[in-house]
């Protein structure tokens, strides 16, 4: 089986945290940051069962941004 270094985001939002992987379109939460990044991994290993992990988008680095949208 191959490995694969993934980068994923964590942030609480209300009573949960949710972790997101930022090099395919998945996520996760839990009631905690270590559950919901055990619950992302789970997830993350489901998706791969039928995708071709050579379609991983490569994320170096990400930078985080604040945005303020008017009227949205």
């Amino acid at each position: 089986m191959k490995r694969v270094n993934l980068k994923a985001a964590v942030w609480k939002e209300g009573k949960q945290y949710v972790s997101q992987c930022l090099n395919v379109d998945v996520a996760s939460f839990g009631a905690t940051k270590k559950k919901a990044m055990e619950n992302l991994k789970e997830a993350l290993e489901l998706y791969f069962e039928d995708q071709d992990i050579s379609q991983i988008n490569k994320v170096e680095r990400p930078d985080v941004f604040s945005l303020t949208l008017t009227n949205a």
